[in-house]
């Protein structure tokens, strides 16, 4: 095991669920296995299915396996491009040699967790293409937390005080009647400028030009740029609430449930 770590030398990890959203299993090649600085270990691999927390989603857990060890994954994360899972051995390798780069291991998403980040997740894009369907076109996407103990939306703009109440009920309505009906949901790599013409003639500034985005596109709604995973037809979230909207400082938040 490799405890003298150097970050940079690794490539980036290929990841699958970008491509193969709905997919729980996959094999992948160990490059490295190693010691953390919070003493938590970490094991670095050429591809992975399993998601990092980021852009507001926690991340996947699952196991690890070869045929001399289990490991469980417990969180991921992602740094310059390289996707570290950490977690435990449940069944420790006889030999350090089993754990070195090039072994072959067997990858498992949990899958009910990961649902319900998907399932999180999309509720939050629900949310954003009903809004030009209650009147308000004028609030735009900001930060997002999809974790299940309390998620919500947050965007630029503010609401009338005397009208918050009434376009929560409505923003609701809206949302419940498209879970009812159904709708496929996909998401893609693109180029630039096949992205921005999905997003509705521009992407944000984030993004930069010249690259190939993800975009994820709810039915035939615009698209929006999106590293998440997802539910394939918005019918899985099964239901929602709206459960609060708060206007302050030129920022509206909205704040959902969805049920277990």
């Amino acid at each position: 095991m490799d405890h003298h770590h150097h970050h940079h030398h690794h490539t980036p990890t290929a990841l699958l669920y970008h491509d193969h959203m709905f997919k729980l299993q996959s094999t992948a090649t160990l490059l490295s296995s190693f010691l953390g600085d919070d003493s938590r270990q970490a094991l670095i691999l050429d591809s992975t299915i399993f998601h990092p927390q980021g852009g507001g989603q926690p991340s996947d857990t699952g196991f690890i396996t070869s045929s001399h060890f289990k490991f469980l994954v417990q969180d991921v994360r992602s740094r310059n491009g390289v996707v570290y899972h950490y977690g435990v051995f449940e069944i420790a390798a006889a030999d350090e040699g089993d754990v070195e780069g090039g072994v072959q291991v067997e990858l498992s998403v949990d899958e009910s967790k990961r649902k319900l980040n998907s399932r999180l997740h999309s509720a939050g894009h629900l949310l954003d293409v009903c809004l030009p369907k209650v009147g308000l076109s004028h609030l735009k996407p900001g930060k997002a937390y999809h974790f299940p103990d309390g998620p919500w939306v947050e965007y630029k703009g503010t609401v009338p005080q005397a009208e918050l109440q009434s376009k929560q009920q409505e923003l609701e309505l809206e949302a419940s009647s498209l879970i009812s009906r159904g709708m496929k949901l996909s998401a893609a790599v693109y180029s630039y400028e096949e992205a921005a013409m999905l997003c509705g003639g521009s992407l944000p500034d984030y993004i930069p030009k010249g690259s190939t985005p993800r975009i994820v596109k709810l039915g035939d709604f615009p698209g929006c740029p999106c590293g998440g995973t997802h539910v394939s037809n918005i019918s899985d979230i099964v239901n929602i609430k709206v459960t609060q909207m708060r206007t302050k400082k030129g920022v509206t938040k909205v704040y959902y449930t969805i049920g277990l």
